[in-house]
Order: C-alpha cells, then sequence, then structure tokens
C-alpha cells in the first residue's frame, strides 16, 4: 500500500483559510452533535464542495467537562466519582492513573495481590472498550449485525465488573494503596467461560466484518495516517501502531504485572481505517490472553488494600508527578502537583482524543466523501469528555 494522504509530503500546521460560502459553490453541513454518525457528544462543523468535505473542525462542550479544575476543589478520595467520568467506556484507566499519581507522590506501596487484580481490571476494560468499539466501526458503515453482536457480549463482560467491583460501568475500584475487593466466590471459573465466548464471537466478527466486500470496499485507504505525521501530530496506541510503530507502554515502560505477562507488541502496515480495526481486532484477543494469564498468577490471599490514613482528613505530601498507561487508545498520562493540603494543587490529564479528534481528525477530513465521515471518526476511537477535560 502507498502510504499517502492526498497532502504534501511536508507537514504543514498552518491553518487553510476558510472556503468562501458567498461564492455559492461550497455548503456547510453540521454533523452532531446529536447523530448517531458521530463519536460521543460532539460536532464537526463540515464545508463540502459537493460531497466531498473540503474543510472540517471539531466541536466539543457538549457534554460534562471541566474535570481538571474540578479535581482541585474535592478532597482526594472524592475525586474517584469524577475521574471516571471523563472517559465513560473505559473509566478503569482514570481510577489507576489518579491513584498512581497520588501514590507515587505520598510513597504508598501497593501489596502484590492488588497489582494483579489492577492489571486484569485494566485489561477487562479493555475488552469491553474495544467490543463496544468494533460494533461502532461496523455500524458506521451501516452494518449493525456486529454492533448487536458485540454490545450484547459486553454486557457479559460488564456483569464480570459487576462481580468485581459491585457497579457495571463506573466502578470506583482501583482506590489509592491497592482495590477495594478481591474476587468472589466462583469469578474463575465464570470468566474463563465468558473469554471462552468472547473468542468465539471474534471469530464470527472477522468473518462478518472483515472478510465483507463492502467493509474492504469503504475502509482501506480511508483515512491514512503515515509514520512522520505521527509524532508531529501526538499520535498514539493503535492509531500509530496501524502504520507500523511498535509502541505500547506495557511493554516499553512496564507497569503493574506487565512485565511478568507473557506477550508481544502488536503493530501492522496497513495504516488506514481497515488497518486500524483489524489491529484492534487482534488487539482484543490480546487482551482475552492477558485476562487469563492474570487468573493464573494472581494471588487469592493476602491483603488487597495498603495500611491507609484516614482518607476523609487526608494530607498528601508537597510533591510532583506524571504517571502513564497504555488504555485502548494509546497514552494515557496525568501530571498531578500537591502541596501538602487536603486537595490537590493541580492535575492535568493526557487523553489521546485531544489529539485525534481535533488536528488528526480535521486533517484527514479533508478530501473525504461525507458518506466516510462517521467511519473515519470512529477509526480513531476518540471521547469528547476527555478533549474538554
Amino acid at each position: 500500500m502507498t502510504l499517502s494522504t492526498g497532502h504534501s509530503a511536508a507537514l504543514d500546521f498552518a491553518q487553510p483559510e476558510p472556503p468562501d460560502l458567498s461564492s455559492g459553490k461550497y455548503v456547510k453541513l453540521w454533523q452532531g452533535p446529536q447523530h448517531p454518525g458521530i463519536t460521543g457528544n460532539m460536532s464537526l462543523e463540515l464545508v463540502l464542495d459537493g460531497d466531498t468535505i473540503v474543510s472540517c473542525k471539531t466541536h466539543v462542550g457538549y457534554l460534562h467537562r471541566g474535570f481538571e479544575k474540578l479535581m482541585e476543589r474535592r478532597t482526594f478520595i472524592q475525586n474517584f466519582t469524577v475521574v471516571c467520568r471523563i472517559a465513560v467506556p473505559e473509566p478503569t484507566f482514570n481510577e489507576y492513573l489518579y491513584s498512581h499519581a497520588v501514590e507515587e507522590i505520598s510513597g504508598i506501596e501497593v501489596p502484590e495481590r492488588a497489582i494483579w487484580l489492577r492489571t486484569m481490571n485494566l485489561e477487562m476494560m479493555r475488552l469491553a472498550s474495544f467490543l463496544m468499539w468494533i460494533g461502532g466501526q461496523s455500524g458506521a458503515f451501516g452494518q449493525y449485525t456486529v454492533p448487536n453482536w458485540t454490545l450484547a457480549y459486553r454486557d457479559y463482560v460488564l456483569d464480570l465488573f459487576e462481580e468485581m467491583t459491585g457497579a457495571r460501568i463506573y466502578h470506583m475500584y482501583i482506590v489509592p494503596g491497592g482495590v477495594r475487593a478481591g474476587l468472589p466466590d466462583g469469578f474463575e471459573e465464570r470468566a474463563r467461560k465468558i473469554m471462552k465466548g468472547a473468542e468465539k464471537l471474534l471469530d464470527q466478527i472477522e468473518r462478518v466484518m472483515f472478510n465483507n466486500v463492502v467493509f474492504k470496499a469503504r475502509s482501506k485507504g480511508l483515512g491514512i495516517i503515515t509514520p512522520d505525521m505521527v509524532d508531529p501530530y501526538g499520535i498514539v496506541g493503535p492509531n500509530a501502531r496501524a502504520c507500523g510503530l511498535a509502541r505500547d507502554i506495557r511493554k516499553d515502560e512496564p507497569y503493574l504485572a506487565y512485565d511478568r505477562l507473557d506477550f508481544e507488541t502488536i503493530s501492522g502496515n496497513e495504516p488506514d481505517a481497515y488497518g486500524r480495526a483489524y489491529l484492534r481486532l487482534q488487539e482484543t484477543r490480546q487482551s482475552i490472553n492477558l485476562i487469563r494469564q492474570c487468573l493464573d498468577h494472581a494471588p487469592t490471599d493476602g491483603p488487597f488494600q495498603a495500611d491507609m490514613p484516614n482518607v476523609l482528613h487526608w494530607k498528601v505530601p508537597a510533591g510532583e508527578t506524571y504517571v502513564k498507561a497504555e488504555c485502548t487508545r494509546g497514552e494515557y498520562g496525568y501530571y498531578m502537583v500537591t502541596d501538602g493540603s487536603e486537595f490537590v494543587r493541580r492535575v492535568h490529564v493526557r487523553g489521546p482524543s485531544y489529539t485525534h479528534a481535533i488536528a488528526v481528525m480535521e486533517r484527514l477530513a479533508v478530501g473525504t466523501n461525507i458518506a466516510d465521515i462517521a467511519g473515519l471518526m470512529v477509526s480513531l476511537h476518540t471521547y469528547p469528555p476527555e478533549i474538554e477535560r
């Protein structure tokens, strides 16, 4: 495949002059915020020449926002009702990074059992998120059988979360010092059964979705990301790995129990919507394997929470840190500054959506047919609250 985006080889970050709508040649069209072809509550301001997009501008702010400032006005333990809402389909990564940042500054050592339970929790979250995404990508091209399958099976994974954490969506399971509870009786057997079923489902999806001539025709060549775009645009995760860059924080800078798990970074050589989708299908299979490894090796006894002070009157020492993890969409990071009080002094959340949904989306949309803009957007995998956080 020729790695071409329809743009010049030199990266030009300058905003082009907006088309002259008064000429009558172009028409403006808004897609979103309330639209099935939009990833969450955001909007695209599109200018078209016929059915071809000549300009795209991303607009956010239609959903809950301002999380970073909200966290400065709440105690450290209260923020767990806030951080999980920054990325609703995968809140666990926010729970983990917020907890890890607090632990780094406070010098809290997490017990071994909690390390394994956190790792399994993150991979379960990755599985649930990918199932939702695969359905969304298929549905964006008019194939609604697959989203019916994936959203239905995602509920089985949410059943496991409900058993493990007491909640289906916002778990608030990973807390500073460890996790809130161990695994319930019979959890391992039920989890292995659901993992086996998920593998069979992915086999069906590969036949129905990825071998479908319509899906191939509409996704191949759509939204090509070249390797030279990755660093200047801050592209991470599957969007970067699909064009051949083997970058995965779980392997490059291991955290939790990832250095003790057997897996390799998956990368591809098809940097378009089809290649990104197929790579994510492979990573979904990988998460199933990692969950099984966690079930094999996670301690069944011992503490799951470190000795902690009274969290209602907890003053975290002054300090600063940056922690990161590999979420389904790439590098997710928290920069935190504390001043010794009961409140965080400053926190900054680095989510992949900021660059993918604005800079990258606005560039790749130009030259795209209006019928494919939803498929392109979903292929970048973004969450609007993460942008205006």
